[in-house]
Order: structure tokens, then sequence, then C-alpha cells
């Protein structure tokens, strides 16, 4: 089957290079019996991929069993996947049966892989290796012949290194990579997902689908989506209920979905907290560093042109009045016996003020000190300020920096803050 009758056939939208990509990938491993390792951000659709290795396979009429196991307690999983026999815990009334002797024959689709518990990732492996597994209470080894699909929406090397996974589980599991690319990767298919849900839910609720005009359509194209496309729909499902025209301007999506609104500033992967997401905090205080300096020179820039149309001034014609702007940028500090004023108001032949700009030579003797562009001193730094700001309230200082108070401790504690 073609990339785009499976397209058809499952329901995908989007015509990004990389979703063609995974999809061509799952159609020529499906043919075998390889174990698969899906990778992506939350939403982005790793379950349709796992559906179509199996719809794909020899075992695709046998079947199908797809299991989240991070919404399996620890303390049952082991149940769940390999079965139990009658009296194994409190509770076992009767043998049961678990998902790999059930699926005999078939797929079975573990997402979530990252959070299973490390006694069941041994039990796992193997299986992988040589298809045998115990029931939880019992001494006899069994037999499954189940391929396994695997997911995560973490960085599971990560987890290794913290003792979390482990490695040879993580290469048996990853012998056929694919990533799913997240929505933010292929804006290109944001306006054909949109439009596709909006008329799916105008068929639902019988009323006529969305359209977003320009400005509306910029705000949705920017937005970096971190829910992807289960957060696409449930947005567009919003707006099919709660508005009332066609068309939706940008003033109207910021009444009904203010957080597409909220700044998504570029951001330091940081694949030690939240697997494919982005580590924001620290990207985030440099930004919010850098637009303090802009305003600071800004309200700088329109003190000077203040005082120059205030007091009716000339700006000299050997020096334009952009140089004055671009001296703004620059703030000397002299000592008080050395300082000449940089801007000197004198009268011509017609008595009119005229401002003429001098630029005295104030670094004869001075040594340049290259400023450090260190992502962690400017962060240290900001802490340090927003600390000094709220007498050490660190929850007023976190909420001044824009991070929650615990990434505030955290890096008070990384960079040996004395508070």
């Amino acid at each position: 089957m073609s990339i785009q009758g499976i397209k058809q056939r499952y329901g995908i939208i989007g015509r990004s290079e990389k979703l063609d990509r995974a999809i061509d990938i799952a159609l020529k491993v499906s043919t075998t019996d390889l174990s698969v390792l899906i990778q992506g951000e939350s939403g982005v659709g790793k379950e349709a991929i796992s559906k179509i290795i199996h719809d794909n396979s020899k075992r695709k009429h046998n079947t199908f069993i797809g299991i989240n196991c991070g919404a399996i307690p620890a303390g049952t999983i082991n149940s769940e996947l390999f079965g139990h026999e009658k009296g194994a815990f409190t509770g076992a009334t009767s043998e049961r049966k678990g998902y790999f002797e059930t699926a005999g024959g078939g797929t079975i689709f573990l997402d979530e892989i990252g959070e299973m518990p490390l006694d069941t990732q041994a039990y796992l492996l193997r299986v992988l290796e040589n298809g045998e597994f115990i029931k939880v209470g019992s001494s006899k080894v069994e037999k499954t012949d189940v391929r396994v699909v695997a997911a995560t929406n973490v960085d599971l090397l990560d987890k290794i290194k913290k003792g979390k996974f482990r490695e040879d589980l993580y290469y048996r599991l990853n012998t056929v990579p694919i990533y799913i690319p997240a929505l933010h990767e292929r804006r290109e298919d944001i306006d054909l997902l949109f439009r596709k849900f909006s008329i799916d839910f105008a068929e639902k609720y019988h009323s006529e689908p969305v359209r977003l005009l320009p400005d509306a359509k910029d705000v949705v194209f920017q937005y970096r989506w971190p829910g992807n496309v289960r957060e696409l729909r449930n947005v567009v499902e919003q707006l099919s209920i709660l508005h009332t025209d066609e068309y939706v301007n940008a003033d109207k999506l910021y009444e009904l979905t203010p957080q597409l609104f909220k700044s998504n500033l570029p951001a330091k992967t940081n694949q030690s907290e939240e697997g494919f997401g982005p580590g924001l905090e620290e990207r985030e205080i440099l930004y919010k560093f850098l637009f303090e300096m802009k305003n600071d020179l800004n309200d700088l820039k329109s003190l000077v042109f203040e005082l120059i149309q205030s007091n009716d001034l000339n700006v000299s014609n050997s020096q334009p009045l952009r140089s004055l702007q671009n001296q703004a940028s620059v703030t000397p500090i002299f000592s008080n016996q050395s300082m000449e004023s940089p801007v000197i108001v004198s009268h011509n032949e017609d008595d009119n003020p005229e401002l003429i700009i001098k630029t005295p030579n104030y670094f004869d003797s001075s040594e340049e000190v290259e400023e450090s562009l260190s992502l962690d001193d400017k962060t240290k730094e900001l802490i340090i300020k927003a600390l000094k700001k709220h007498n050490n309230k660190r929850k007023k200082a976190a909420e001044d920096l824009g991070i929650s108070e615990r990434t505030l401790y955290r890096k008070i504690k990384e960079y040996g803050i004395q508070e």
C-alpha cells in the first residue's frame, strides 16, 4: 500500500516529508518481526504508527493489544503483562492470563515504555530474547510468540544514565527506530489539520465550519503546540462550540483560547527532565534579561529625544540624529575629575540653540574588558537580582523570573547562590 493510501485509511492528515518518512519506515518494517521503538512527543500519533505496523504484517489477523505502561501501578504491572497463579498475592483468587499470553501470535504495543519498572524490564527483555516468561507466583517457564512495538515521549538514553532504564533492553527494542515529528516541526500541516477538524466538528454539532481570519491564522501558526495534534483538535472543537460566527479574528481567538498567545521563546532542550520537551527556564531568563535591556535602551532614547524637542534644539548637521540614537546604546562610566559632557548646547549666529554631539576620548587609558556571554552566568546574575529585589522571598522571585519555585530552588543549589 502507498503512503497516501495509508494516510487515507488511518485518517492521517499532512504532507510533511518527516511524517511521510516515518510512515514509509513503518511500512517497510511491518513485513518483519523486528522490535520497533517509536519516539516522539505526546500527542503526535504514535499509536497510529503501531497499528500501521500490525495491520500490514503477517500477524494482522491476530490480536493487537495497546498498553500504557505509565497507567498501570508498579505493583500490578507484572501480573497484567505476564499473568499470575492463584494465591500468588493477596486478592489473587484465581489464575489469570497476562497480555503476553493472550496476544500470542499477535502484536503488543507498549506505550510510555520509559515508565516501566526495572524488574518488569528484566522480564520483558527475556521475552524479547527467547520468547519466555514466568507468571507471578509460578516457577513454570511459559512460551509466547508476540511482536513488541514500544513507544516513548522521553529520552531513554537519559533514563539509562540515571539508572532508570536498562541499556540492554533499550538496544533490544531500538532495532528499528521511528521518529514522529512534533506539530511545530511540520507547520505546513497546521492549516490542513485545522480545516479537517473544523469540518468534522461542524458536522458533529450541526454548525458552520470555523474559519480563521489572517490575524488569527498568524497566531495559530506561530504557537508551538506542545500538545501537538491532540491539542490542536481540542482548540478547534472549543472554537466550534463557543464561537457563533463563521470567521474568527485574533481578538476573539484571544477571548476563547488565551493560551495560544503565551510567549513561546526559543529554548534549550533539557532532555534530563521532560524528555523531548524543551527546558524553558534558562533561555526564558536570558531572553527576559535581553528584553529588559532593550526596554531600558528605548527609555533612554525617548528621554534624549524629549529633551531635544522640549528645548527646541537642532542637531548639528555634522552628526545626524541617527548618531545620537546609536550613542544611546553606550553608557560610559566616568570619574568626577575626568567627566566631560558629551552633549553641548551652543548658539549660532541667529541665536538659535543648537545641539552639538561631542564624543570625547574617554577611553585613552582604559582597558577593554570582554563581557561574559555565558548563559549560566547570565542566569545566575538574574536570579541574584530577583532574590535581592524581593528580599530573598523565593516565591515572588520565581514569579518575577517566570519560572516555578521548584526550578528556582534547584538553580540556587546548582549555582551555589548564598541567600
